[in-house]
């Protein structure tokens, strides 16, 4: 399984939403039939969205820009900006049932090896406080190294590490089913090098939890 089960529109939220196609006759329908509108993800990033029918197109691509398609026969407004106040008031709810994003953190290890680091060792108290505190039943622990050694070497060692940090936390009393362990050896650096190069930053293990 991938570290990050994410795609863009992984954290970027499109909200559509579907008015009473008869209001009630003590109100007047204020908002509009099919309203689309692009949210930005937890850390801020933005994506982008295609609205279209057969009478035209609009791409969104700004945060909390939005458009309206009144009816089949109508093309999408240009994008406009949703008040934050609006939003909250069309999608409070939506935007209250969504799931907390994945909380995610890097433990780094010493050269070839399954030791970690002095800082990263104190790191393993906040990942068990967060696991407690959202009861979570989907981890995932990936281990990674830098391109000293052969590129099976490395596969090996990342397992190890990945390893290493799912027997901390069953041994904390996590769960060990709720547990997935992957590794991508060398192949996925955050920082990259040429071979052979060693490079403390992906001497590491990724664990999400979600």
């Amino acid at each position: 399984m991938e570290s990050f089960r994410v795609a863009l529109a992984v954290y970027t939220f499109l909200f559509f939403m579907n008015a009473c196609s008869t209001p009630p006759k003590s109100a007047p329908m204020t908002t509009p039939k099919n309203l689309f509108v692009l949210m930005p993800d937890p850390d801020g990033k933005v994506g982008e969205i295609v609205v279209s029918n057969k009478e035209g197109s609009q791409i969104l691509a700004k945060p909390r820009h939005a458009t309206e398609v009144k009816d089949a026969n109508a093309a999408p407004t240009a994008p406009f900006l949703l008040e934050e106040s609006k939003i909250a008031e069309i999608f409070g709810a939506a935007l209250a049932a969504q799931p907390d994003p994945p909380v995610r953190y890097l433990l780094y290890f010493k050269m070839g090896s399954t030791n970690l680091t002095e800082e990263s060792e104190r790191l393993l108290v906040g990942i068990l406080e967060t696991i407690k505190a959202r009861k979570s039943t989907d981890i995932s622990v990936v281990g990674h190294t830098d391109r000293v050694g052969s590129r099976q070497l490395n596969f090996g060692l990342g397992t190890d590490r990945a390893h290493r940090i799912k027997n901390v936390l069953v041994s904390k009393g996590v769960d060990s089913s709720t547990i997935e362990i992957d590794s991508h050896g060398e192949d996925s650096p955050l920082i990259k090098t040429e071979d052979e190069v060693p490079e403390p930053r992906n001497r590491r293990v990724e664990v999400t939890v979600r």
